[in-house]
């Protein structure tokens, strides 16, 4: 293998990483970390890209009718606050309902349940176009929910079976960040839809456009969703080696045997966990903001005084920011592993964005404020669930971890979605409040689980004896590293 463009990092980093590959036999692979890359580079090629495009057309489809409400759908359907205020809440109360869809993820061939998902969800949005009630939209909203709440954190779990500790979190920014990417398009999409004159009206092509590219994507769901690392096609066998060997690293065993049934012993224990808690309640903060700011943050602009049509373009620029923001920020806390105190400023970057929101009358000033508050909140999500599947230690832990925040979490939009009533407007100087008061309270919460973390590992060093703090450092008795054992340590 060539060398000539290794940089002096990589060649400090070049020797050899011999572990085995399967408990089964006693074969070993040697890898050097520059493969090891690449097999991970061709992960998030393969796996990434999919994951980011199928989640950002999941929030197109679920956010959109923030956009359709202002289009027309509020007018044609006789929407008022309070009814629209139920169109939001109904979907969440089926995405926390079918929160234990997460789980078939590892019982079931993930191709399988990622194809049914994506279409159920994809056919019921675009299906919304035709509805003629209030009535049928909220049941349309229902089954939208249902759908929606097995894929998004199901994939996050799905990405602890093919990343190791350390990776996971940048990975669930790129997954997270198709969020405030969607919101971005949703503007220029919404903006390009209605501000034509079509014979169909606007806001049920909005729902047409939007909603049909997710039914063709289930065919490529199905496809191209790999079971596992070992499964993954576009692997050579060489690097297939390398995956299980990584396997045996992180959970020691080979990747396939990871795709089974849960332990309801282990699912038991994260309802005991303090640390997961916490997670839930950060989540829960976090979703009272991210539920509630895409979906009326075309009708805050267009309150300051902008046109309907000029709302929904301006809503792009804070929502882009955000996207960017995901990135950086997940991004850092994965090479610092110092996850509490990135949601710490993330939080309270959000908290202060909402505070101007609700004290200040100028309107550039509020639009600013505007970036603060989207790139904040965006931001905290994913970093709040790259720590919480840091610090399980097995993957039925991992996967009740991801159910039991999305349980409470997923309560937080049932009062996000009621902070912004009509009458309030154009300043919604409650709502602000609100979300301002609950970015600062996640805030206060990253320091306390950080404190919690710190403690628990203190516990184990006395206990075991300290480890390097050199994630790189790599044995060949190093193997289940990210389940509970003498070398397992909490990331803070």
């Amino acid at each position: 293998m060539s060398q000539e463009k290794t940089t002096p990092k990589l060649e400090a980093d070049e020797a050899a990483i011999t572990q085995p590959v399967s408990p089964q036999d006693g074969r070993s692979v040697n890898y050097t970390r520059e493969q090891e890359a690449r097999v991970v580079k061709k992960l998030d090629w393969n796996l990434m890209t999919l994951f980011f495009v199928l989640y950002m057309l999941a929030f197109l489809d679920r956010s959109n009718i923030g956009n359709a409400r202002i289009a027309g759908l509020a007018t044609d359907l006789d929407v008022n606050s309070v009814r629209y205020q139920w169109l939001l809440n109904m979907f969440y109360i089926t995405y926390v309902v079918f929160e234990f869809g997460v789980l078939m993820w590892k019982i079931f061939p993930p191709h399988i349940v990622g194809a049914i998902v994506v279409f159920g969800w994809g056919l019921i949005a675009t299906v919304q176009s035709g509805t003629h009630t209030w009535g049928g939209m909220m049941a349309l909203r229902f089954f939208l929910g249902a759908f929606e709440a097995c894929y998004g954190p199901g994939i996050i779990y799905l990405l602890s079976f093919f990343y190791l500790r350390h990776e996971i979190g940048f990975r669930c920014g790129i997954f997270a960040s198709a969020a405030p990417l969607a919101s971005t398009f949703a503007g220029c999409l919404a903006y390009g839809i209605t501000s034509g004159h079509p014979r169909l009206a606007n806001w049920r092509l909005l729902f047409l456009v939007e909603g049909l590219p997710t039914i063709v994507m289930s065919v490529f769901a199905f496809f191209f969703i790999a079971d596992s690392p070992e499964k993954a096609r576009f692997l050579t066998a060489e690097e297939k080696d390398i995956v299980r060997s990584r396997a045996m690293r992180q959970v020691g065993t080979d990747a396939n045997a990871r795709i089974g049934l849960v332990k309801l012993k282990d699912v038991a224990l994260v309802l005991v966990d303090l640390k997961a808690w916490l997670c839930g309640l950060m989540y829960f903060c976090g979703n009272v903001t991210y539920s509630s700011l895409p979906a009326f943050l075309p009708t805050i602009l267009q309150d300051m005084g902008y046109t309907a049509i000029n709302a929904q373009g301006l809503s792009a620029p804070p929502s882009f920011l955000a996207f960017l923001c995901a990135l950086i920020t997940t991004w850092i806390a994965d090479k610092t592993q110092q996850r509490c105190l990135v949601i710490f400023v993330t939080c309270v970057i959000g908290g202060v964005g909402y505070i101007v929101l609700a004290t200040v009358d100028t309107v550039g000033v509020r639009y600013f404020a505007t970036f603060l508050a989207s790139a904040g909140v965006f931001s905290t999500i994913p970093n709040i669930l790259g720590l919480t599947l840091n610090n399980q230690g097995s993957d039925s832990r991992r996967g009740m971890s991801i159910v039991l925040i999305n349980l409470i979490g997923q309560c937080g939009p049932f009062l996000g979605n009621t902070v912004y009533p009509t009458n309030e407007a154009p300043r919604y100087v409650k709502g602000m409040s609100i979300c301002a008061g609950f970015m600062f309270f996640s805030a206060l919460l990253a320091l306390a689980q950080r404190v919690l973390l710190m403690w628990e590992n203190s516990r184990l060093d006395r206990k075991y004896g300290p480890v390097s703090k050199d994630r790189t450092d790599s044995e060949p008795d190093d193997v289940a590293q990210e389940n509970y054992g003498p070398k397992f340590r909490f990331v803070l």
